[in-house]
């Protein structure tokens, strides 16, 4: 997309309370922490593979690892699954160069979620129509 199209888009707070998911504010307090990916992942135990899911909302960690993950990046495990408690302070990042950056990839991790979603439902509806044939 040219830039003065992305630049005409309407711009969204990717941090706010109403549109932020847990993937969103663990990438935020990641980014925060000034750890990478492979890092966080290595200092979690789990593969690198795994925090990009988390990050991407396409799976959620078990309990034990959403504490230790608190405590690594020094937020409540509250904030992290509500967005509410303490963490990271996203003051002035709406205003930043990068924010239509981040309201484009949250709409790619959006696309990436419904798709996932679409694909499940389409194996369900094969299997189903297998049964009857």
């Amino acid at each position: 997309m040219p830039q003065d199209q992305l630049e005409a888009m309407p711009q969204e707070d990717w941090y706010g309370e109403d549109v932020a998911t847990f993937g969103d504010r663990l990438a935020a307090a990641r980014d925060a922490a000034g750890m990478k990916r492979g890092e966080f992942a290595k200092r979690l135990g789990v593969k690198k593979s795994t925090v990009a899911a988390w990050e991407d909302d396409l799976s959620e960690p078990r309990a034990n690892r959403l504490s230790m993950m608190a405590g690594l990046l020094n937020v409540s495990v509250g904030w992290l699954l509500t967005g509410e408690g303490v963490g990271v302070d996203l003051e002035g990042e709406g205003e930043s160069a990068e924010a239509g950056l981040l309201a484009i990839l949250k709409d790619i991790r959006d696309i990436r979620t419904r798709m996932k979603s679409d694909l499940d439902r389409l194996a369900r509806l094969e299997k189903a129509l297998r049964k009857k044939v």
